[in-house]
């Protein structure tokens, strides 16, 4: 279906002989129709797979600063190295873009780790050599997966450096911790970058596919670091600056220090690099970005490195950040109250208009998870059991695409633990695949992505309002539509938010046109009325899935776009 929509921009055709040959006519025909039909069905296959080969490339190497926002893609954090999550293995992934979907291929970083590599060279072809030269031949772009390269200063030979030449915290005593320090010894970082690029497998890899596209090397970025309001526990801190000096004071020195020990940790990976890789590379964190918390209690900033005129460094250490759109499992949050990562991630608008500031060409990623971990006491599906609730892969999509159409990433990458089967998580990511081929295959959905604006709710400030800095109190982060469904104001943690849905406009009064989103992630509810800013009411039904709906100012008509009982 998707091959068929597409083709117009061109497949092969094939040539197929004609010569009568002495046989009897239905030797002769049936055969070479057999023939003719297999080989049809191949060649449309491999120009299909072609085609969406073509479009990941274009769009991971689309430039994000301009008006246009480029296609997403999806990605995963599990690499599919553990029997169990084979469905996340590079070669799986290769099946499903021959299938049409729009993954980004995701592989393991081989960064010389014992604990992560196994040394048999067998095990160690199986997973990357044929997935990587299928990559190869697609031209793909490619996604290496790390914990986080600054482990290995935590560890000998670089914990057991001198003092003036270690890149951890040495305390006051002179007690080295292994704690990466902002104020530590900086060739290391530009070592140790070097050492995770060149090594034997890396190269190995780099000979099998020369000159991808892009490559992004992503880092889980969750080692240990000297937190600003510890810095005192640092004696090179000490030195520097005394004791007493203010919390705005200390996170900018802890900032600065960071922008050069990831910038030289970075900088080293690239030097470790082939020519064809080096240019194509950029390093992404996660939750390299700012707070999604900002404004949910006074003591926010104490969990942030922001200082007056910027919220966040990242920008400036990392090319982008993959940003956790989480109903963690370890707190209280939901996808249907208002401590959501709906409500959270509102806060980013206006930090990502501030990121691409510092940073124009910044990466942003949407990192997604329901908070299920299988037979966790814990775990959130069971959770929502015991309230009564059902929890399935419609209303994770539906969650999910609220997160996408609001924040519009680069990649939209699920999280699921290393070991967690494929056979229990496939729904579910599928269910994140086909919210993201949606934005490639619907055109009106593909027109809206790439130039829709996001419209605010000015009716309503933001119910994170603790401690705002001026610069950022006249911001838009309330971007959800008033319903007729949902409790009145003021809002607290426990509420309960029946109906959640946004909208983008296109256009200029009197012709302006409206794409709304919007879900009730408690189950299907009709006759719901939302208020569109400059429009007024709409009525609609929705779904656990999510609908979307083309609101025309010129005709006052509300259409639905998609049916998600029809996908």
């Amino acid at each position: 279906m998707w091959f068929a929509a597409r083709c117009e921009r061109g497949c092969p055709r094939v040539a197929v002989s004609t010569r009568p040959v002495n046989v009897p006519w239905e030797r002769r025909f049936l055969p070479r129709a057999i023939i003719l039909a297999a080989s049809l069905l191949a060649t449309s296959l491999a120009a299909a797979q072609a085609l969406v080969a073509e479009e990941i490339g274009v769009e991971a190497t689309r430039s994000g600063s301009g008006p246009i926002h480029p296609l997403p893609l999806i990605s995963h954090w599990n690499s599919g190295k553990h029997p169990l999550a084979d469905g996340w293995s590079p070669r799986r992934q290769l099946d499903l873009i021959a299938q049409g979907h729009f993954l980004l291929p995701w592989f393991e970083h081989p960064d010389d780790d014992d604990d992560l590599i196994e040394r048999d060279d067998t095990r160690f072809r199986a997973y990357y050599e044929a997935a990587i030269k299928r990559a190869r031949d697609l031209r793909l772009p490619l996604v290496l997966v790390a914990s986080q390269w600054e482990r290995f200063l935590s560890r000998e030979p670089y914990l057991g450096l001198p003092l003036d030449r270690n890149p951890n915290v040495v305390t006051p005593g002179g007690k080295v911790l292994p704690i990466v320090s902002p104020f530590g010894a900086l060739e290391p970082w530009r070592e140790v970058g070097r050492k995770v690029t060149d090594n034997p497998r890396m190269r190995l890899l780099q000979e099998w596919y020369p000159d991808p596209p892009k490559v992004v090397f992503l880092s889980n970025n969750e080692h240990e670091k000297l937190a600003w309001k510890d810095v005192e526990e640092s004696s090179r801190y000490l030195r520097m600056y005394g004791r007493g000096r203010d919390d705005d004071f200390k996170r900018a020195v802890v900032a600065h220090g960071w922008i050069v020990r990831y910038r030289a940790l970075q900088s080293g990976m690239r030097e470790g690099l082939t020519a064809g890789w080096k240019a194509r590379a950029i390093f992404v964190g996660y939750d390299a970005f700012g707070p999604r918390h900002f404004g949910r209690w006074y003591g926010w900033k104490r969990h942030s490195l922001y200082v007056p005129g910027r919220i966040d460094p990242s920008p400036l250490m990392w090319d982008g950040a993959s940003l956790s759109f989480y109903t963690d499992n370890w707190n209280s949050s939901t996808d249907y109250r208002l401590f959501s990562p709906q409500i959270e991630s509102m806060n980013w608008v206006f930090m990502q208009r501030e990121a691409s500031a510092l940073n124009p060409d910044f990466w942003l990623e949407l990192s997604v998870w329901d908070g299920h971990v299988a037979g966790a006491n814990n775990d959130k599906r069971a959770y929502y059991a015991r309230l009564g609730q059902s929890y399935g892969p419609d209303r994770y999509a539906g969650m999910a695409q609220f997160g996408m159409w609001l924040l519009r990433p680069r990649v939209v990458r699920e999280f699921r633990g290393w070991t967690e089967s494929w056979d229990d998580g496939k729904p579910y990511f599928m269910s994140l695949v086909a919210a993201v081929d949606r934005v490639h295959t619907n055109p009106v959905l593909r027109t809206w992505w790439r130039s829709g604006q996001l419209v605010a709710n000015t009716a309503h400030s933001h119910p994170y309002e603790s401690s705002i800095p001026p610069r950022y109190r006249a911001a838009d982060r309330w971007f959800l539509l008033d319903s007729d469904v949902n409790p009145r104001f003021p809002w607290d943690g426990a509420t309960d938010i029946r109906v959640f849905s946004l909208a983008l406009v296109k256009g200029h009064d009197p012709n302006r046109e409206w794409l709304v989103y919007a879900y009730s992630p408690l189950g299907e509810r009709k006759n719901v009325k939302l208020t569109v800013p400059g429009f007024g009411r709409i009525q609609v039904d929705l779904s656990t899935a999510g609908s979307f709906f083309l609101v025309d100012e010129r005709t006052r008509t509300c259409n639905q776009v998609f049916d998600p009982s029809t996908r």
